[in-house]
């Protein structure tokens, strides 16, 4: 029987800009059954995990953001320090929620909320908000950069929801991989580790009766996989992502995300998306995230193989 200092725990730490949604990823977290806690400072970071672990916790997950900012410079390492321990053995996913200054900057407007590191006394206060914000990245830049990240700006709360609940049943590989497709009239995902652009594929877009589907039907599928150019499009992404993988996952890399973009978001970067997916599924982790519509089944779902 194992004791409580053998006791694995599942530590998610939740962190990222002031605005992008960590307050609906904690709920998310807790209406999986995790324990959370909201701004817990760093320096007592060990003790509490500790305490959890000798209360026989499994699932924890901490909210960490810019209200702690004197002490985020030392988190990075101490969160290395916590994965190395050779006893109480801590089981580590950190997501990164981002969104785009713009959207920040609107949502702080909505809610009349200030900034944590806005000043109240400044003369303009939307540039205030604005180099705050600035600021804020660059304070968590070193976090952001060791974290999975999601990009907030275009999903409603009840999909961020989702695919929080969906990511943390992919902890456990050592490597997952993100596909997702989306629109460039929409922007490029903040959160993408990898962009390519397929525009130049033939466009189902253009048949009338193909139009109104999206890559997930089997007449757009069956259109685009008869397209020379899509099936080379499709080999050399695979061929870059065969070579380059194995050494992300060397440099202990534990998400990485590949954005598929069209115009529209609908056709073709949707084919390829579930046609990678389902191919590199037979050897990693994967997930599937289609940005540009909500009807589709799962905004973000393991992928079938």
């Amino acid at each position: 029987m194992s004791s409580p200092e053998d006791t694995p725990i599942h530590l998610v730490l939740i962190t990222g800009m002031s605005g992008s949604g960590k307050s609906v990823a904690l709920t998310a977290l807790e209406d999986v059954g995790f324990y959370c806690v909201d701004n817990l400072p760093p320096e007592l970071l060990e003790a509490f995990i500790e305490l959890e672990q000798s209360h026989q916790a499994a699932r924890v997950a901490i909210a960490m953001d810019v209200r702690s900012a004197a002490s985020l410079p030392g988190l990075p390492k101490r969160l290395l320090q916590l994965q190395r321990r050779t006893t109480r053995p801590v089981h580590l996913t950190t997501v990164f929620l981002d969104a785009t200054t713009e959207t920040l900057v609107r949502r702080f407007s909505e809610t009349r909320r200030l900034h944590p590191l806005s000043l109240k006394q400044a003369h303009d206060q939307h540039r205030a908000l604005t180099d705050a914000i600035e600021h804020e990245r660059d304070i968590l830049a070193e976090l952001r950069d060791q974290a999975l990240v999601l990009d907030t700006s275009l999903i409603r709360p009840t999909r961020l929801r989702s695919q929080i609940k969906d990511l943390l049943g992919a902890t456990q590989a050592p490597l997952t991989l993100v596909f997702e497709s989306f629109a460039f009239k929409r922007g490029i995902p903040m959160d993408a580790d990898f962009v390519f652009d397929v525009r130049m594929l033939p466009n189902p877009h253009y048949e009338p009766e193909l139009k109104p589907l999206s890559g997930l039907d089997a007449p757009v599928a069956n259109y685009l996989a008869g397209q020379p150019e899509v099936l080379q499009m499709e080999a050399q992404i695979t061929g870059f992502l065969n070579h380059w993988l194995p050494q992300m996952l060397r440099d202990h890399r534990s998400y990485v995300t590949v954005a598929i973009g069209c115009t529209g978001g609908q056709h073709r970067s949707v084919y390829l998306v579930e046609q990678l997916a389902r191919s590199f599924g037979a050897h990693w982790s994967t997930r599937v995230r289609h940005r540009e519509d909500d009807s589709w089944p799962g905004p973000l779902r393991a992928a079938e193989h």
